[in-house]
Parts: structure tokens; sequence; C-alpha cells
């Protein structure tokens, strides 16, 4: 697949670039404005996928040929930006990361919800000690986190369904993402942990 980005494009309209370390390592997703400053500054050092984007710029005034940038659609970065460290780095906790980490799913009494009606539930409560990290934290709706109130699951008599965990780097670029082409999704599925809740089948 190749799509053709005018210069004049607006920031956003089309799909990110993903990058790796020289290693191979998902690192972040970048837009093709970054992925062309890569380019331009010969810091790219390899690259996979089936998707290209050319970037058109403005026209040569001696040849009168049209400048382009092609980027793959994953790139691996030269230099210490990519250190192998960020695999293994605990991503940040937000609400829609974890919605969809559970698949939008009560843990407590199994429903399936939109997003507007989803809460973040603390397993431990903060009054008992609980933190707000990944491990520490589960989807509940909004019926069932009222229910459970400040209490653990075993003093509110709710079982929980399933167990919180932390994704690891591959899988939150995943969740992070609503539009990941074919080829970024095949690749970045090859680092997702067995355990992962984005290896069950939906419903």
């Amino acid at each position: 697949m190749h799509i053709a980005v005018e210069e004049s494009a607006q920031r956003g309209a089309y799909p990110l670039i993903l990058t790796l370390d020289t290693h191979g390592v998902p690192h972040r997703w970048i837009s093709w404005q970054h992925a062309c400053y890569y380019y331009a500054k010969d810091q790219v050092a390899w690259s996979l996928g089936e998707a290209a984007f050319t970037v058109y710029g403005g026209l040569n005034r001696m040849t009168g040929a049209r400048s382009s940038i092609t980027s793959s659609s994953i790139i691996a970065i030269k230099g210490k930006a990519m250190a192998m460290k960020a695999f293994s780095q605990v991503p940040p906790l937000n609400n829609r990361e974890l919605f969809h980490r559970d698949r939008q799913i009560c843990a407590y009494c199994g429903g399936m919800f939109p997003i507007s009606r989803l809460t973040r539930d603390h397993v431990v409560p903060f009054s008992r000690g609980g933190r707000d990290i990944w491990m520490n934290v589960v989807t509940a709706c909004r019926s069932c986190n009222e229910k459970k109130s400040d209490r653990t699951p075993e003093r509110a008599g709710m079982e929980l369904i399933y167990l919180p965990y932390v994704p690891n780097r591959a899988e939150y670029l995943i969740l992070t993402n609503r539009r990941i082409l074919a080829d970024q999704m095949e690749f970045l599925a090859q680092h997702v942990p067995a355990q992962s809740r984005l290896h069950q089948k939906q419903a």
C-alpha cells in the first residue's frame, strides 16, 4: 500500500508511524512529519512494513524537480533516544488504556459497557493502603463501583472475574492507537505476552 501525503496535509489525517530501536524493540508512535525529520537527518537505520508514505515538498529552483521523502509504516531509529530499557518501563496509567486493556468489561458483573459508563476501581482501596497502579486497578461499571464502595472485593462479597496486570510496551502501543495498520499490528502482536487479554477472542 502506498499513500501520497501533501505537505499541507493536516496533522492526524494519516496513520501514525511505528518506531523501533535498532534491535527491533517497539518504542512509540510518531506522525509522518516526525518520520520525515528522522529520514532527513539520516537517523533511520532500517524499515519494515507493507505501507509507505511519500511526502511531497516544494520545487527545486535549479532542476524543477519536486522534493519528496518516502517513509515506511515501521522504522528503526538510530541513537540513544531508542534505548532498550524503554520496552520494560511501566506505561502510564490512564482510564482510556485501562478500559481497553480490560476490553470494556466490568471486572465484577462481566458486562460490556460503553466507556462513558465505566470507572476505574481500586481493588484495594486507598483507605486500606491500595495504590493507583496497573496491578491494583480494574474496569468497573458505575453500578458495581458504587456497590463495592470503599471496600475490598472480599468484604463487599464481589468476586473478581479477571485479574489486573501491567501491559508491556507493545500492548500499550496497541491500546493507545485506534488506527493501527495491519502490518504494524502484526509486528506488535509478536511482542505481546501470552497472558494479555488482547489475545482473547471477541465475544
